[in-house]
């Protein structure tokens, strides 16, 4: 459920922070208002947060991805291990 439309929710964000800083920029800028220039200079440097922690979260899950496919394989081979040190211990042989 977490990772369900975690894209279009981020673009979303992106998009309207985006928005939000340039038309506050703009008329911080028609009627010469600091204030207004100022906070779409934070809402734009908060966009930007945003795509930088959605690109390093990615980074992150797709690094958890491979330890888990290593996990995987490593288990594999434990499997395999215990599988024929039961068959060479097993009576008759």
């Amino acid at each position: 459920m977490a990772a369900v439309g975690g894209r279009g929710i981020t673009i979303l964000a992106v998009g309207f922070l985006g928005l939000d800083a340039v038309l506050l920029g703009m008329a911080g800028w028609w009627t010469r208002r600091q204030d207004l220039l100022l906070v779409g200079g934070v809402l734009l440097l908060a966009a930007w947060g945003v795509l930088l922690l959605w690109r390093r979260q990615r980074r992150r899950l797709a690094e958890i991805a491979a330890a888990q496919a290593a996990l995987k394989s490593a288990a594999g081979d434990l499997r395999v291990l215990i599988r024929n040190q039961r068959a060479d211990n097993s009576p008759g042989t």
